[in-house]
This record gives C-alpha cells, structure tokens and sequence, in this order.
C-alpha cells in the first residue's frame, strides 16, 4: 500500500495558504469588487425584466441577465468574490498578526554597534559626563519627542532602545480586519438562506399578473425568512398593506411584515416646471407589539425606521382615481355620446360600431407643464388634467392614447389633443381637434355629423349643384354635378384625402389624372366649405360679411382633423367631463440586518488606513559608551515610511543631545 509523503501535502497545504493569502489574489478581489460596485451603481438595480429588455434589446438583456447584472450584490459570482476576499483576508490576518504584535513589542535593545553603524540616519557624539549623567539626559529627551524608551546595559556599553509610532502596524491589522467584516456584512446582506431555499424549490418566484391575496404560498415570505431584503409597494390613500414585492429576475416574491403601514395622505408640490419639488407620506403603523399605532410622516431622503426596517419615500402614482368619461362617436352616423365612470386601472367593456372593445384605464395626471415654444422667454404652460388609456380589441391586439381634458392653445388657436401609439417605444402621434368658442366640442361635432348625413348632404348638394351652375342648365348635368360632390363628401368622411386619392388612381386615366385630381379638390372644398356654412348657420353666426379669422381658421383645422381620423384608430374621442383625482404614495422598504456590521467595518477600515498612512513607525537607538574622561554616543535611527520627514526628526533629535551632553559640566 502506498502512503502519501508527509513533507509533499505540507508542501500542498503551504502552496494553498500563500496563494490565499497573497497580495495578487487580493488585489484582483478587490478590483473585482470595485467593478461590480460600478456595475451597481450605473445600472439601477432590480427593475422588472421588461424594462431591461426595452431598453437593451434581447440579445445584450441575456447577456446581461446571465451575468447577474440586474442584481448584482446579490449574484452567486458577487457572493464568491467576497467570500473568497473573506478567506484571502483572513489568512493574511492570521499569518501576520503575531509578527505585527511582536514587532509593536519588540524594543531591539540588544542590537550590535556594527548593525546601527549600516543605518542611513546616524551621529556620533562625545560627552564629558559619565555614563549614568548622559543615559539619563538621552532618556528624558527621546520620552519627551514620544518615544518609549528600554534599557540594556551589556559588554560594558548603555543601549537606549526606543521606539514611537507603533500604532503604525495596528493600522495594517485593523485595515484587514476592517474587510473581513465588511464581506461579512456584505454576505449576510446576500440572503444566501433565500438562494438556498430556491434551489431546493421551498420558494417558487411567480412570474403571473395577479392579486397579492392570490399568490399561492410558494411564492411568500413570512416575517424573518429573508435576513435582508429590498422591495416595493404602491399604497393608495386610505389603503393598509402588510406585505411587499420582491422583484426577482422575470418575476416576483412576497415578503410579509410583521406589522402594517396605513397611508393616510400624500402631499406633493412643484416647480414652475411641473417637476416634483417635495413629496411626503403621512402613514399610520400598526403594530401587534406596540401598545397603540403610532403616526408619522415618511418624506424624500427622511425615511422611517422601525423593527430594523427602513421606509423611504422612493415614487408616486394614481392612487384609482375615478374619472367621469364621455365616449363621443367619430365613424359612423346615428350614435349618441355615451357618458359612464371609470377608475384607474379598470377594465370597461365597449361596444362600438367597429365591435366590442376593452377600455384599461392606465393612468391620470392632474398638471401636465411643458415649456412654451411660442415665446423666447422662459416660460411654462400647464396644459391641465391628462389620462392614459389603452383600447384593446378582442384579438388581444391594442393602442395606447392620451388625452388632455382642456383644450390647449398651440399657434394661438385651441385644440384638444389625443396622442396615439402602437407600441410603448413609438412616440405619441397627436390628433387635434379644433375647440370653438364656448372651448367645447360641439362645432366640430356638428360639422362631422353633417358630413356623415347622406339625407342632408344630398339635399344640400343638388341645391348647392343648381345655385352654382349658369341658368338653363340641364337638370340631368346638375344632378351628376351633385353626385359627384356627395361621392368625394362620403369617401373624405370616411376615409379621409387618402381615399379620394385612391378613388381618383382607381378611376380615372393616368394621363388625365393630374388635370382632374386638382377639379376634384377643388370641388371638395368648395363642397365642404358649403357644409361648413350650414353648421354656422345653424349656430346663428353671422357671416354676411364674410367669416371672421377664427371661424376660418376653424374650418382648416376641422378639415385637417377628418382626414387624421382613419389614422387615429378609435372609434370615438375619449374626453373627460370630470375627474376626484386620489393619489398613491410608492415607498420603498428595506431590510439590511448587515448594514450596521459594513458601517463599523468602514469606520475601522478608516482609522486603519489612517494608522497606516500618517503614522510612522520609528526607532531610534543611543548607545553610550565610557572613556577615560567621560562617553560616547553612536545615535542612530530608522522609519518605516516618510524618510525625509524622519531625518529631519532624527537630526533635531540628535541636535538637541549634542547640546544637552556634549556642553561642559558645571561646578
């Protein structure tokens, strides 16, 4: 049987704690740190997935995602590291404590005179006083300059042995065991316990849409079961909650709290620029081990501490607001508005005349500022109340709209403004819609039921047709004329210029297309402009003497807003009679049991690179010996670090015992 040479695995053994315990695995820990550190503080952690992967793509989102950089202190590869750092550290620490101890202790009062002579800093003096008179006087002085001083007497010679700045080397001990325990710290902030639990699959992140009531127990934490945790919650006012999500990777977990916070109002100011200026929660806590609950207020960089968790004000949302809603009808004739109530974040069935569609109300702002583009000044305008909504089909396909409850003044003229997208990446398109007088809907309304009218505006065509055409013209001519007019009225209605232009490409030659394309618009407008006369007649505008700026306006603007509509997408514009706007206050809540074990490893850390780095260690030798008449001095002296400053130390040192010793005894 073969046995393993004893010398070979003490030789194994050694080789793994000098790699453990050297500087160059050290130095790379720590750049790796340094790096992961950068890596966490340029990209915001623990987001949903859904935002990484907008924003990065899908390629360089599973990059990224396999190497845990959405959460990185608490990536297995993160954790390795300081463990690693740990145990690298600790056996440095163990290696070199005694020795350091030693040296602090160790005084070197029996060194050779050869051994001070090979000192850089070195004088030589003669006394005229004995030896008893000089090792005193040589004493006092170095104590005085805060040196300690130890004594020898041997082959016949005094050696003062003294030492100052020993503090130095307790600079090296706490500085690494400073980092011990700030990877300690770091390793119970780590939540491995969670890690573990997962892997052994007692904990399932659920990565379903659902109420919090309904996650199945897999996927919560009770109070205690994650060391450390960092996680969010939306409250609306008068709402209690005692639990938070956990963002974890492509899902989430909850963590239940031993207590309950209450929102009871949420306060927010802000700038002329519309940008939040302060916002605060007043919250109520109740909790079983206090006697009663107690109120507070949680504001931005003021957080609430309680039972070792920490509150901060981190967002702020719609809270449900209830809106009052009128659905006004854009395609087809015949449909009355529909008023109806919804909250933020319902989901409101609609039957439309494109069919039955789901309208998910997503979000209401009550200030919306912007700059005014209409002035060099710098100036804002609040263009009021807006709401975001989605109209979702039953296919499952849907668009996003905004819509601002007042109209707004663009180009000195008022409009209101919905914004359309297909995809949460696509900039809003805006339609606008012109507002009359009275800031209302109604002109446009009327003039877009006129056109959609087919009774009426042939009625209005034929006698239009005869007014305009010369005397004795033939019934059968007006009648085509007529015809025409309510043909391009009916495809402009509903499908906009875009239409007649197809309606020209599909009947007309192509080499008589351009002459008749300019006929046909212009019999449009004139048609249009003729419909446009009726609706002011029957507002009671009087336009005798032509129409006022405003009214002309009108019509361009009202005409250009048909023709968005088949682009716009919805079946009707969405406007909001009123709204009891109620907020909702996002707080972030944290549990970092190791926080305060990293904070006393950072102090240590600085008073040990203090020690380090501006106290120096020095010794400085004085070996005295007799002659006939009176003794020699051989001073000499070392330091650790800052040689110049030493020497000149050194030299005013030596400079004042010349003087003290080498002056003449007095009788």
């Amino acid at each position: 049987m073969s046995q393993t040479n004893p010398d070979r695995r003490h030789s194994r053994a050694r080789v793994v704690v000098e790699f453990l315990g050297s500087m160059n695995l050290a130095i790379t820990l720590l750049s790796a740190l340094a790096v992961a550190s950068v890596i966490g503080t340029v990209l915001q952690q623990n987001l949903p997935y859904n935002d990484y992967l907008i924003k990065f793509g899908p390629f360089w989102f599973e990059v990224f995602e396999r190497l845990g950089l959405y959460n990185v202190y608490a990536a297995l590869w993160f954790i390795a590291v300081l463990t690693f750092l740990l145990i690298s550290t600790g056996v440095c620490l163990w290696r070199h404590t005694p020795s350091m101890i030693r040296e602090m202790r160790r005084y070197r009062e029996n060194v050779e005179e050869r051994s001070l002579r090979h000192l850089h800093s070195r004088m030589e003096l003669t006394s005229p006083h004995g030896t008893t008179e000089t090792t005193t006087a040589a004493s006092e002085l170095l104590q005085r300059h805060g040196y300690r001083v130890r004594r020898r007497d041997a082959d016949g010679a005094t050696t003062l042995a003294s030492m100052a700045g020993r503090s130095n080397r307790l600079g090296y001990i706490f500085t690494h065991a400073a980092i011990i325990i700030i990877c300690i710290g770091g390793l119970i902030d780590g939540n491995l316990n969670l890690k573990l639990k997962e892997w052994r699959g007692e904990v399932v992140v659920e990565t379903r849409d659902m109420p919090a009531s309904q996650v199945p127990a897999e996927s919560r934490l009770p109070p205690g079961a994650t060391a450390s945790f960092r996680g969010n919650v939306t409250l609306p006012e008068g709402i209690t909650a005692d639990i938070v999500f956990l963002n974890v990777r492509d899902g989430y977990l909850v963590q239940e709290l031993p207590f309950a916070i209450e929102l009871v109002e949420f306060r927010i100011k802000y700038y002329d620029t519309g940008q939040p200026r302060s916002y605060e929660s007043d919250v109520i806590i109740h909790d079983p081990e206090l006697d009663e609950p107690f109120a507070t207020t949680i504001r931005v960089n003021h957080p609430l501490i309680h039972r070792g968790y920490a509150f901060y004000q981190a967002s702020f949302t719609d809270g449900g607001s209830d809106l009052r809603l009128r659905a006004v009808p854009l395609i087809g004739s015949g449909q009355e508005p529909l008023e109806f109530e919804a909250k933020v974040g319902d989901r409101v069935p609609l039957t439309t005349h494109e069919g039955r569609l789901h309208l998910e109300v997503t979000e209401f702002e009550p200030i919306n500022v912007f700059p005014d583009d209409e002035t060099t000044e710098r100036r804002f305008i609040n263009f009021g109340p807006s709401y975001t909504f989605r109209l979702r089909d039953a296919a499952g396909n849907a668009r996003e709209y905004i819509n601002y409850m007042l109209p707004v003044r663009q180009e000195a003229r008022l409009f209101f403004l919905s914004g359309v997208r297909e995809t949460p990446n696509e900039p809003f398109r805006y339609l606008h819609i012109p507002a009359d007088r009275q800031h209302s809907l109604n002109r446009f309304l009327a003039f877009r039921d006129l056109l959609l009218d087919q009774e009426r505006v042939t009625d209005l065509t034929v006698d239009f047709a005869a007014r305009s055409l010369n005397e004795g013209t033939a019934p059968e001519s007006i009648a085509d004329v007529a015809l025409t007019m309510r043909r391009l009225v009916n495809l402009f209605g509903t499908g906009g210029f875009d239409a007649v232009i197809g309606h020209i490409n599909e009947t007309i030659p192509e080499e008589r297309r351009a002459e008749l394309s300019t006929a046909f618009f212009r019999v449009l407008e004139s048609t249009l402009q003729m419909l446009y006369l009726e609706v002011l007649r029957e507002e009671g505008v009087d336009f005798s003497n032509g129409l006022e700026d405003h009214d002309a306006e009108f019509f361009e603007d009202a005409v250009n807003a048909i023709a968005s509509l088949p682009a716009y997408g919805a079946p009707f514009f969405l406007q909001l009679l009123d709204f009891d706007h109620r907020q909702a206050s996002g707080l972030m809540i944290t549990r970092s049991p190791g926080t305060s074990t990293v904070y006393f490893g950072s102090v240590l850390l600085m008073i040990g690179i203090f020690l380090m780095f501006y106290v120096a260690h020095r010794r400085i030798w004085v070996r005295i010996t007799p002659n006939g008449s009176g003794s020699t001095l051989l001073i000499a002296g070392s330091g650790s670090r800052h040689r110049h400053e030493f020497e000149k130390e050194f030299n005013r040192i030596a400079g004042l015992l010349q003087r003290r010793v080498a002056a003449p005894e007095r009788v």
